[in-house]
């Protein structure tokens, strides 16, 4: 038996807090976008979604908010000189190697080099998780983050199911050489469930993020506040 399920420690990263961070999850819909629009705001970064496929998540009335981007953007507030435009915009909410064949396009990892911007911090934001494919030649959000070569926060919902999702996308990032900051483990709160991430995936959780209501800029900048950021 052995004690913990990750054999190697987390990569250190260079300072606690990276020029650059690439915000993934365990799932679709597990709340990247909320977590990105809390860093986007807290860091005053710039922000950057690579591949938007469909019209992006509904606000509380169930609006369409026409794609991530205009969604944090309305959320944090923030200027439109924060938010770059995606390399992709694809027509459909399906994974992006789906809806890139529907629009007619092929979606390669040479498409994507990180964006020119005027800020301190760059916040990207992938697509589902990380085995999401981009193409038919077996190119996933894994190696789009490898591609672009940054460090991650891993977004993971708090109740049941999380502990095998987080741990499985926590040893795919560490066999594949990509530094994991922390887990923002989201949603209702799960002491048990966080401590266990923490223990068996040797992570730091950087945030337990509660539902926010109402769900506004100023919820969010005092839920970055919170972050537990790990010395460097």
């Amino acid at each position: 038996m052995v004690s913990t399920l990750l054999s190697t420690p987390p990569s250190p990263s260079p300072s606690p807090i990276p020029p650059a961070i690439f915000i993934t999850g365990t799932d679709t819909d597990v709340g990247k976008s909320v977590v990105a629009a809390m860093f986007t705001l807290g860091l005053g970064a710039s922000y950057w979604k690579p591949i938007q496929s469909g019209p992006g998540p509904v606000d509380e009335t169930g609006a369409s908010s026409q794609g991530d981007r205009a969604y944090i953007q309305q959320l944090t507030g923030l200027p439109a000189a924060h938010f770059l435009p995606e390399r992709h915009c694809l027509s459909q909410p399906l994974s992006p190697h789906a809806a890139a064949a529907i629009d007619g396009i092929q979606i390669q990892l040479s498409d994507f080099q990180l964006p020119r911007h005027d800020r301190a911090h760059l916040i990207v934001e992938g697509a589902g998780g990380l085995l999401v494919p981009l193409n038919p030649g077996g190119d996933y959000i894994l190696d789009l983050i490898q591609h672009l070569a940054l460090p991650v926060v891993l977004v993971a919902r708090s109740g049941l199911g999380t502990l095998n999702h987080s741990l499985l996308s926590l040893e795919r990032l560490r066999h594949s050489g990509i530094a994991v900051l922390g887990v923002v483990v989201n949603g209702p709160r799960n002491g048990s469930n966080c401590a266990a991430i923490a223990h068996y995936g040797q992570v730091p959780i950087l945030l337990e993020l509660p539902p926010l209501q109402p769900l506004n800029a100023a919820r969010l900048q005092q839920a970055f506040q919170s972050i537990r950021w790990p010395e460097a």
